[in-house]
This record gives C-alpha cells, structure tokens and sequence, in this order.
C-alpha cells in the first residue's frame, strides 16, 4: 500500500506542476504580458490544462484509488493518508465525467474572453463580448450537464467551488439574509451619508502600496513566500506553497481601493501559506472551498482591517505616511469614513452592509441565464433593473454595470459568486470562535499585534487544506452548523454604534 501511495503522489504531484504552469502563465497574462502574446497564451493554458487533465484522469489513477480503498478505510476518517485518497477519489470521479477535449476548449475560450473584457470594460462596449458570453453559457451548460441527476443545472457549478452547496440551499440562506439586512441597509440609508471626502485626495501609488505591504505583513503574509503585483482586477494565485502571490489595483484618488484590496487578498494567501507543507502536489494543498477562502480575505480585510481596534494602532502611521492629506483627520472622521454605508454600483468598493445584495443579485442572475429564463442580450438591463429595485441606484452605463466583475470573464457562468456572501457568513462565526477562545484578541488589534489570531486560525482553519468538507470544517471549527446569526449580531452591533441605530 505504500508503493501505491507514493505513485498516487507522484502522479497527483505532476498534475499539479501543469497546474501550476498554467497559473503562472496567467498571471502574467494579466500582469505583465504584453498584448501581442494574448492569442498564443490562450493556446498555452489551454495546452497545459489539457495535460492537467488528461494526467488526472488517466486510468491508472483510478486504479490507484481502487487498490487503496481497503487501506483508506482501515485508517482513521481525519488522518493524512486517508483524507488524500478520499479527496482524491472524489475529484476523480467528477474529473472523469469531463473529456479533456472540452477542458481545452473552456480553457482556450476562458483565456480568449479576458482579452477582449479587459479591452471591453473600459471602453464600455459590452457588445464586443456579448458573443463570447453566449459562448460562455453554452459551455457552462454543458460542464453542468456532465453531471447528470441534479435538481437545478447550478448545482454541479455551485458544487466545484462550495462542495455540498446547492442552488436551493444558497437561495435559502441569501433570503434570510436579505430579510435581516434590508431593515439595517433602511435605516443607515436613511441617514445623511458619512463624509468620506479625506478618501479621495491625492495618495501617491508608491506610498500607498507601502503602507499596505507593511501592515500585511503585520498580518503575518511571508514575503519571502509571495510578492505584489498590479492588475486589472485583484486576485490571489499560488504555484506552490512556498510561492503564493497576491495583485492589486491603485487609484491615486482613492485611499481604500489598494489598501482594502490589499488586505483581502493577503487573507487569501495567509490560508495558503498556512497548509502544512506535507500536502505540497496534493489536491489536499488548497483552500477547503470558496466560501472558506472567502471568509479568510474578509475577515482579515473587514473584521480586522476595518475594525476601530486596528485603527487605534495603524493611523497614526497611516497620518505619517500622508501628513498633508490625513493630519487634520481625526481617527473618528477616518474610521467613519472607511465605514461609509451608502447605495452603490461597485461590488468591489461596496461597504459591509450592501456588500451582500450586490452578490445575491449576480447569484440570481446567474441562475436566470443557466435556466433559459434570461439572455445574454438582455443581461445589461436586467442588472439594471435589479439595481434599480434592490439598491434604488441605477448603472448609467455597462461598464459599471454588467461589465464590473471579471468572474463571468475569466471562468464559467455559475458558482462565480455565491462563495463572497457564504465567505461574509463564515467570517463572523470564525471570528466568534476565535474570540470566545482567546479574548485578548481585541486587545491585541490595538496593538498592532495578530499573532495569537494568526496561529490560531492557521491551528483550526488553514493547515487542514481540503482534508475536511466545508461543512465539516465549520462544525469542527465553531460547534455549530453554517449560521447567519453571528454575522448578524456583527453587523447590528459595529454599525448599530456608528449610525446610533436603535
């Protein structure tokens, strides 16, 4: 059993070398690659995707896992060995079901697309895409329908980034959260807007980026490990666990957007830099699903980040950095401002309260164009519609509408964004349990110190990988199944104080 472990690893370690190459790749398609490479790099992901997955599942490897299968279950459910197989085993299963063809196709179509977006966005011309999202439908229809036997054709898409999620599940979590918010986002709104104006001055790149790699690596980000680069829009991507980089994106007339953004994305690669190296090659060497990510990035880039706690420790520095700008802004003026709470069009910059109605409407929207019962010609002014009657604002055009996100861009339709609310949810009950187990955390905050919260999610959370399904993960983690109510309870008392509410 040995032998065959240590091929199966061998093996999986290979498939995840073209993986890593092809991330590479991209990467630097949207760093640093100047456009004339577009048309051939689309081939090159393509190329090694292709490989990735014809690798993955070649037979040998399914009779690997079925020679293992007596020794997986003579071990215990929690240990290494075990938890490899069993994971294994299941992205097998569904890899199988997928014929390398397709992949190339996707991959190819996925890395044409961005091209044309990236060029697209800013020229506010949805039309030159139009015809590659209808692509993109198609083909996301058909990813689903590999996988026969579901009850709604999003849920094997929801199911590869949240596995055991499904439409019907996330559908009914986001209407008891909508119900719950919609009161709060009533009553901020309400209220004459908190002046965010020191936010938008002059802030020069350089020093703005400065300031963010300092304080996240206060946060515990290993440079030696990682670096930061610019792109169109902010990612984290890995190539292994002693290479897990993070992007970012500058406006000089916005002080949030690189520093938030900053912090976001580092959350993200602390889980990655987190997993214990043993599981480098394995598929146990990644975050357990989007939403866990999810919940990472923002609760270092919200709970912390925008926490008064963090403030205490940070502005004065953030005031040194930027004396003309900052140095007659009190903390609460700053703190108010980071907090702002108003009707906005970018999901991306949206405060904490309305963040999640910008996710429940591409979910929504998302699961129309999977069933049939809204186009791709019509998507731009169904968002604007919903817009309209969920946040009672309206994009003027598409390039802050449905042209803002690159998910829809740069993967398939479906299961792009269910995973950003999922990830708000299980910040709040994390962070609860880390507070219920070490109450100097706050305290510590104000210092500007993250060690013990660092360890101690890096301990439940981050060294696991993918050994544990979400769900498990969250009940080890917590006590308790996937709630609101934490997140709830966050929310009312955080933002219950800044706009007095009753």
């Amino acid at each position: 059993m040995e032998a065959k472990l240590k091929e199966l690893k061998a093996r999986l370690l290979e498939v995840s070398d073209l993986n890593a190459a092809a991330a590479l790749l991209y990467w630097d398609q949207t760093t640093y690659m100047p456009p004339g490479g577009a048309p051939a790099r689309a081939r090159q992901i393509a190329t090694l995707r292709r490989l990735a997955h014809e690798k993955f599942t070649d037979p040998a490897i399914g009779k690997l896992l079925d020679d293992l299968r007596l020794y997986e279950e003579s071990l215990p459910y929690d240990s290494d060995d075990a938890s490899l197989i069993r994971v294994t085993r299941r992205d097998y299963e569904k890899a199988i079901k997928v014929p390398p063809a397709f992949m190339a196709e996707l991959s190819s179509h996925i890395a044409a697309t961005y091209e044309v977006w990236a060029k697209a966005r800013p020229a506010n011309d949805f039309a030159a895409v139009q015809p590659y999202l209808e692509k993109t439908l198609d083909l996301s229809r058909q990813l689903a329908n590999f996988f026969p036997g579901y009850e709604h054709i999003a849920d094997p898409l929801i199911d590869f980034s949240d596995p055991g999620m499904t439409a019907s599940a996330v559908s009914t979590l986001f209407a008891e959260l909508r119900q719950q918010l919609a009161p709060i986002v009533q009553a901020i709104t309400a209220q004459p807007p908190a002046d965010d104006s020191c936010l938008h001055q002059a802030f020069p790149e350089a020093q703005q980026l400065a300031f963010g790699q300092e304080v996240i690596r206060r946060f515990g980000y290993d440079f030696r490990r990682g670096r930061q680069d610019k792109t169109h829009h902010p990612y984290m991507t890995k190539f292994s666990l002693g290479d897990v980089r993070i992007t970012t994106r500058v406006k000089e007339n916005d002080l949030g957007e690189a520093l938030f953004s900053t912090m976001h994305e580092a959350g993200h690669a602390l889980y990655e830099q987190g997993i214990r190296t043993e599981y480098e090659g394995t598929p146990l060497a990644r975050g357990a699903s989007s939403g866990i990510h999810e919940s990472q990035s923002r609760l270092w880039e919200n709970l912390v980040g925008r926490s008064l706690s963090f403030w205490r420790s940070f502005y004065p520095r953030l005031q040194a950095v930027f004396p003309d700008q900052l140095g007659n802004v009190s903390l609460e003026t700053f703190y108010q401002a980071i907090n702002k709470v108003e009707r906005s069009l970018i999901r991306t910059d949206a405060d904490e309260v309305t963040y999640n109605l910008h996710v429940i409407i591409r979910f929504e929207l998302e699961l129309a164009l999977l069933e049939g019962q809204l186009t791709v010609r019509d998507l731009p002014e169904a968002w604007r519609e919903r817009y309209e009657a969920d946040l009672g604002i309206a994009p003027p055009d598409d390039r802050d509408g449905v042209l803002q996100d690159v998910h829809w861009y740069s993967g398939v339709i479906g299961g792009a964004f269910q995973g950003y609310t999922l990830g708000n949810i299980i910040s709040a009950q994390f962070f609860e349990a880390a507070l219920q187990a070490h109450p100097e955390i706050p305290a510590e905050i104000e210092q500007g110190e993250f060690g013990t919260l660092h360890t101690w999610l890096k301990e439940h959370i981050y060294q696991h990988g993918r050994k544990y399904m979400p769900a498990e993960l969250i009940e080890r983690v917590t006590g308790s199944p996937l709630t609101i109510e934490p997140y709830i309870r966050y929310l009312r008392t955080k933002y219950g104080e800044l706009y007095q509410l009753q």
